[in-house]
């Protein structure tokens, strides 16, 4: 059975689960998830977990993100990008330096209000699907950090391409929305690449084509995705057996921290949490069928 992880380059136009739908069929295997949503007008690096490697996913959709966008000043839209309907149009004023200012002001901790086009749920319903029906309703600010955000390129009066490293929740369809608001002129996103998820990047990604083509060949091993962790690996088949048995080990002298956990004959076991002196717990394990 096929397991492990495939980095892909979403094309435009494909949902994230439009992919996931596709490696099923390639793969023939019905466990796949993806580490992270890409709105279908999004391009770049999507983890996508195929069989055992699925137990994986919430590690990937907490990590931080890299994306390179497009903002468009002078519109706004209902979506917040250039695939919505325009709601208001306005002229421009601002200049390179301008933008750069405003992007000053988002970096670090700060609040966005999720879009009405998100999946966000309220009250059991996502705030898209009321979207659909023309509703909007209240939502509360979500907090956020923008590690880094830099301006790359002003390709036009209106234009802008700027980077970003973002934490988890991060909508940059919103930042754009909300840089517009701060310059007085309006913005919406009308380009979105992203070069980095769960420590992987555009450099190791590889197409749907190539899927087809190579099949299991380009999965690559659940724990790629740990590899910032150090590892660690069982000292007796006591040790291993207790591990697979869900239960805490003692390492003397192992210092506080998460590892990677291998079995003695190489098989990657856990991620686990050492503290108290050396007592390994598993945070989660990734053995088994």
């Amino acid at each position: 059975m096929p397991n492990g992880i495939l980095i892909i380059d979403k094309p435009a136009g494909w949902t994230s689960m439009d992919v996931c739908a596709k490696i099923r069929g390639i793969l023939r295997e019905k466990r796949v998830g993806h580490g992270g949503t890409l709105d279908p007008m999004a391009t770049g690096v999507l983890p996508v977990f195929v069989g055992r490697a699925t137990r994986a996913v919430e590690f990937a959709e907490n990590g931080r993100k890299e994306y390179r966008a497009g903002l468009r000043l002078g519109l706004v839209t209902d979506t917040q990008d250039v695939t919505g309907t325009i709601l208001e149009t306005r002229p421009v004023t601002a200049d390179r330096e301008d933008v750069a200012s405003a992007l000053a002001g988002f970096r670090g901790d700060i609040r966005q209000i999720p879009p009405m086009y998100s999946a966000v749920k309220i009250q059991g319903k996502k705030l898209y699907e009321l979207a659909r029906r023309g509703k909007e309703v209240e939502r509360k600010p979500r907090p956020v950090t923008i590690h880094e955000l830099e301006l790359l390129e002003a390709e036009s009066e209106t234009d802008y391409q700027f980077r970003c490293l973002c934490s988890k929740g991060t909508y940059i369809r919103t930042l754009c929305h909300d840089l517009g608001q701060t310059l007085g002129c309006g913005g919406a996103l009308y380009s979105l690449r992203r070069t980095m998820a769960a420590g992987f990047t555009l450099a190791e990604a590889v197409t749907l084509e190539d899927v087809q083509e190579q099949g299991e060949s380009l999965l690559r091993p659940l724990d790629s995705l740990f590899v910032h962790y150090p590892a660690l690996t069982v000292r007796s088949p006591g040790q291993e057996k207790r591990v697979r048995c869900g239960n805490p080990i003692a390492l003397p002298g192992t210092a506080d921290g998460t590892y990677r956990v291998y079995g003695r004959e190489g098989d990657f076991l856990c991620l686990s949490r050492a503290e108290a002196g050396g007592t390994l717990t598993s945070i989660k394990n990734f053995f088994g069928a």
